[in-house]
């Protein structure tokens, strides 16, 4: 229980410190921004700072904090760490910088932010790769709610059934203006997230003594020996930090009425989720600990699946307070699975040039999508989910990496620091992982794990190297290429 509230701590101290630092090097000021620039009444709508911050929670907090935080929790409470550092050194940073160069690029697509700052070939191979991974975001994001609402009701109405039901959902989600539905319904289930968080987090200290909250041990506790590097830093994802959060941030960038908004939306929504993403962990390894065969049966359940948290939050808080965890479960899926359609069709709008006040337009993008995302959601389930986590990682090694590329050109050499370190760490993580897995070159299995490893180590340094070499220019340059919007 100690090591939960020190963790707990360091997540609040990190916003209150860290936050406040990599705000002072962005140096937010009083130009206008997007939505008070030109709004539109679709996209571009101003709202009030704590609508803005309940949307981007809702945004990023999916299935990720909660899923990918109990498929953690196989490791033991080594997943800890990964949450709290991983949280506020690259996951927090890396959303503030995410949502605040789209808000200095007129509310710019992350696609277009990493072409403004690392070339318009990263430009072309971001817009095809946004797309993908949004729907695959999309389908993970429907199917999830789809099976504990099929848990929840009569067996008549089935996975399939509710999986039609949200995909309408999602449709309307993606053609209406944002306030409409999400701005509406948004701050509801932001009340249900809290509140689900709250409960089984205070639950699983009620309960320590009969079961016990384990304290931070390096030790692997996975039963099937699966390494913790690279697998635990895809598998927690969303929790300590995930590119599909680069694809949201600039929704709400759009409708920012102050750049000195940011550090409590951008940074201050990720912390959230990482505390989210703590509890569940913690709450997990409490539940299926057994000291004979470590997290075996957490690993056995699946890791993660909606079984898991079903059987949890009913045993945990009883039949009303495991409803109420179970809405919460529900409502976070739901609202990233929507935003996730609608930011794909802001992604190829500002690909192609499209003007989205035009319904027939914002139809025209948003049907083949939703369509595309039935069809995949056909497909193993799991197979998309780790396709998905690995996506995750690496579009935010390439958002971090444009993140470090603007710290270096307009504040400084030692600045881009803030986000080359973890853009050089996160470039390890997703090289290592695509060689070591199955959905990979599966190297693991054929006994090249060290030499996964290796190249892995390399390929980062290889990056690094190259960003410190050749993105060097003095702070306060006036390169416009850059997308610096003037005040």
């Amino acid at each position: 229980m100690i090591t939960f509230f020190i963790c707990l701590s360091l997540l609040i101290i990190g916003f209150f410190t860290y936050g406040k630092i990599v705000e002072r090097v962005f140096r937010p000021d009083e130009r206008l921004t997007p939505c008070t620039a030109h709004p539109d009444g679709v996209d571009y709508v101003p709202m009030k700072p704590w609508r803005a911050f309940l949307i981007q929670l809702l945004n990023i907090a999916g299935l990720g904090p909660i899923f990918g935080a109990l498929s953690g929790a196989i490791w033991g409470p080594v997943v800890y760490l990964w949450i709290v550092f991983g949280t506020i050194f690259a996951g927090a940073v890396h959303d503030y910088l995410c949502g605040m160069l789209s808000e200095r690029n007129d509310g710019a697509s992350i696609s277009e932010i990493v072409g403004t700052y690392l070339g318009p070939v990263m430009k072309t191979v971001m817009r095809i790769f946004s797309v993908i991974l949004l729907l695959g975001v999309g389908v993970v994001f429907m199917v999830g709610p789809a099976g504990l609402l099929a848990l929840l009701t009569p067996s008549t109405l089935s996975v399939k059934f509710w999986t039609i039901v949200v995909l309408v959902y999602y449709f309307l989600a993606t053609m209406l203006p944002i306030d409409k539905i999400i701005g509406k319904l948004y701050p509801f289930f932001g009340i249900c997230l809290i509140v689900m968080a709250v409960g089984i987090g205070g639950s699983t200290v009620l309960h320590s003594g009969t079961r016990p909250m384990l304290e931070l041990t390096f030790d692997n506790l996975r039963p099937d020996g699966a390494p913790i590097w690279p697998l635990m830093f895809i598998t927690v994802a969303c929790g300590a930090i995930s590119g599909f959060h680069a694809t949201q941030s600039p929704m709400i960038a759009r409708c920012m009425t102050s750049e000195k908004q940011g550090r409590n939306i951008f940074y201050g929504a990720m912390v959230t989720e990482g505390i989210i993403a703590l509890i569940w962990a913690s709450a997990g390894i409490a539940f299926y600990y057994n000291p004979t065969h470590g997290m075996g049966a957490l690993l056995d359940l699946g890791g993660g699946n909606s079984t898991v948290v079903y059987e949890m939050s009913m045993k945990l808080l009883g039949p009303i307070g495991g409803a109420l965890a179970m809405v919460g479960v529900i409502a976070c899926p739901i609202t990233s699975g929507d935003t996730a359609f609608r930011s794909a069709r802001l992604t190829i709008s500002d690909w192609f040039k499209i003007d989205q006040k035009d319904m027939k337009k914002r139809l025209a993008l948003s049907a083949p999508l939703l369509i595309a995302g039935y069809f995949i959601s056909m497909l193993d389930y799991q197979v998309v989910w780790r396709y998905f986590s690995w996506a995750n990682q690496t579009l935010a090694m390439l958002a971090l990496w444009a993140g470090a590329v603007y710290l270096c050109r307009f504040v400084s050499r030692k600045a881009s620091l803030m986000a080359a370190i973890p853009a050089t760490f996160m470039s390890a993580v997703s090289m290592t992982y695509i060689l070591y897995a199955p959905e990979g070159l599966n190297l693991g299995a054929n006994g090249y794990t060290s030499l996964t490893y290796v190249i892995g180590f390399v390929f980062a340094l290889v990056l690094a190297s190259v960003f410190l070499v050749r993105t060097y220019i003095p702070a306060g340059s006036s390169d416009k290429r850059l997308g610096q919007r003037t005040a």
